[in-house]
């Protein structure tokens, strides 16, 4: 059987992301972790890893399951974080559209979301 390997940097950046999200800064999540915003910082860097013991921590204070910090399986992702998620790989997938093909998306879009709101 293979393993994934561990990738810190990633890890760490949806640490910083989750942090973001919650308009934590690194000293205040440092404070509820016992470290200082130095070591979050290097562990949003991918510089240092995590404990056990601060990974548990972290899934407690931000709100993620370790399996989200660790591998970033977004089946257990915060909905206003999977929805921030959403909205950029919709804004890139249309980046490459024209004009016209973006005012054609905004009008399927308005009308799906006006059809869901009139079932409600």
């Amino acid at each position: 059987m293979e393993f994934k390997e561990l990738n810190k940097k990633e890890m760490g950046a949806r640490i910083r992301a989750r942090r973001e999200a919650m308009n934590m800064s690194r000293s205040e999540l440092g404070a509820l972790l016992s470290v200082t915003g130095k070591f979050i910082a290097d562990i949003e860097y991918g510089d240092k890893g995590v404990s056990l013991k601060n990974l548990y921590k972290l899934t407690q204070v931000l709100g993620v399951s370790a399996d989200f910090i660790i591998a970033g399986d977004e089946s257990d992702m915060p909905s206003d974080e999977k929805k921030r998620k959403l909205n950029e790989n919709i804004i890139g997938s249309l980046s490459v559209c024209s004009v016209q093909q973006l005012d054609c998306m905004e009008q399927i879009a308005r009308l799906y979301v006006e059809g869901i709101v009139n079932k409600e």
